[in-house]
């Protein structure tokens, strides 16, 4: 998902913010309101990537075990 698709995305889940400043409920609107989606999407965006990346290295962790023909516990004993 691009970041537009992800900003889009957030406008319907989220269509007004509003947040408290002393006692008196504000909703952002305009510029505040887009980069405030923007953050929230870039946020959004590299916690994917994170854990695309986490997955991406367990697998390949896991074929190479079945390549090797060990179990996780085997390579670990290879290693100490």
């Amino acid at each position: 998902m691009t970041k537009e698709q992800k900003i889009a995305a957030l406008k319907l889940q989220y269509p007004t913010i509003t947040k408290q400043i002393n006692d008196e409920i504000v909703e952002i609107k305009g510029k505040d309101y887009q980069t405030l989606l923007s953050d929230w999407a870039d946020v959004q965006l590299n916690r994917e990537a994170k854990e695309a990346e986490v997955e991406a290295e367990a697998l390949a962790k896991s074929a190479l075990l079945v390549k090797l023909g060990i179990n996780e516990d085997e390579a670990k004993l290879l290693l100490s």
